[in-house]
């Protein structure tokens, strides 16, 4: 298989993962990144074995066939809009547009430059997320006709050494975390039609208690906590939680409501986790044997081993170039999602329904031997 030579542009915390992990995938390398600090890109460069570029240089190498946008989600378009317009594929982190508008110009230039737009978050082509779409699309639970997600938390202010963005337009938790929450619904129910929902800011200011800015107060300009609700083409009405003023909670993070039985999904931030098929009566039925590749433990967390995959979506996306299909992460959808979350948004501040302009085709199961195709070989 042939492989597109990848560059970065912005080198903060995420890059680590698509650095880390992109060797795992075939059709892929890293080769370049760069950053408006040129300092944070040469020392990401050093650690990764890979050349710092000023983006300038970056957009003109020729060994350059795709850039991954980890920019902050107010400058994504701008930065992904100078990428295609240097004629090379991008795929950005979430969100990777703030508005419709932004995407459907996004999709203009790719169209003209003949090249595409991809999108995280990916987590949805997880072993869990596929053995869950897998039980819907077999009618496992029967019709899907209702559910509930909640993603709910004190904070990120907490952890994070540089937490601002996520209390302005563009962060909050319905645009941070709502992609993950929001794309796996769609990928296991399909497009939504309209959305209605609540948002407040209960607290205008929040202060750092991470390091190095501890004690630092950062003021808060996006709603912190949004409740809706939405409804799917297929008719299901799903209740969405998403909140960062919330200490402690036992809501499950996914359940999916069947005419047959319900569907219990993990956190969709993950690639793995337990899937659970309940039948009336609080019966659990066996599930199939699911030896899912993008399933598999391969990463130490506080809470044990866990599945981290971060990069399938661009090398399916690769994949998808070099073969000549569709790519699952892909524009139309990404930006379905985003016209979720903003009308979700919108309805908060105008407290009336709001109808979705966009839809999109549920993306394509990534079956096991599909997933087996896009890992490297182990030696």
């Amino acid at each position: 298989m042939a492989t597109l030579g990848v560059g970065i542009i912005g080198c903060g915390n995420i890059s680590t993962s698509y650095l880390r992990l992109a060797p795992l995938f075939r059709g892929i390398e890293i080769r370049a990144c760069a950053d408006i600090n040129a300092e944070a890109a040469k020392a990401r460069a050093e650690e990764y074995g890979i050349r710092a570029e000023s983006v300038g240089d970056l957009l003109k190498a020729s060994d350059i066939d795709m850039v991954v946008n980890l920019t902050v989600p107010a400058v994504h378009y701008a930065v992904s809009a100078q990428v295609l317009d240097a004629g090379k594929h991008v795929y950005s982190e979430k969100p990777f547009v703030l508005s419709v508008a932004e995407g459907r110009d996004l999709a203009a230039r790719a169209e003209k430059h003949g090249v595409r737009v991809g999108s995280a978050p990916d987590t949805f082509l997880g072993g869990a997320h596929q053995l869950a779409r897998h039980l819907v699309d077999s009618g496992a639970a029967g019709r899907i006709t209702g559910g509930t997600c909640h993603v709910l938390s004190p904070g990120m202010e907490h952890w994070h050494p540089n937490p601002d963005f996520f209390f302005k337009p563009g962060g909050g938790p319905i645009l941070d975390l709502g992609p993950y929450y929001i794309s796996n619904l769609v990928q296991l129910i399909g497009p939504v039609v309209r959305v209605a929902a609540m948002c407040s800011v209960p607290s205008p200011e929040r202060k750092i208690t991470s390091e190095p800015r501890h004690g630092e107060m950062i003021k808060v300009e996006t709603p912190t906590t949004v409740h809706a609700i939405l409804e799917f083409a297929n008719g299901a009405l799903v209740t969405l939680g998403a909140s960062w003023d919330v200490k402690s909670h036992g809501h499950r993070p996914m359940e999916l409501y069947g005419t047959e039985a319900s569907l219990i999904v993990p956190d969709p931030n993950f690639f793995g986790g337990k899937v659970e098929l309940i039948e009336a009566g609080g019966v659990a039925r066996e599930l199939p044997a699911w030896d899912h590749p993008l399933g598999v433990p391969n990463q130490e967390h506080k809470q044990g081993m866990m599945a981290n995959y971060r990069t399938a979506g661009l090398a399916d996306m690769a994949s998808a170039i070099l073969e000549g299909w569709p790519h699952r992460c892909s524009l139309e959808f990404a930006l379905h999602v985003v016209d979720v979350m903003t009308a979700i948004l919108h309805s908060g501040e105008t407290g009336t329904f709001i109808q979705l302009t966009t839809s999109c085709d549920q993306p394509a199961p990534l079956g096991l031997e599909e997933a087996a195709l896009l890992l490297n070989e182990k030696d």
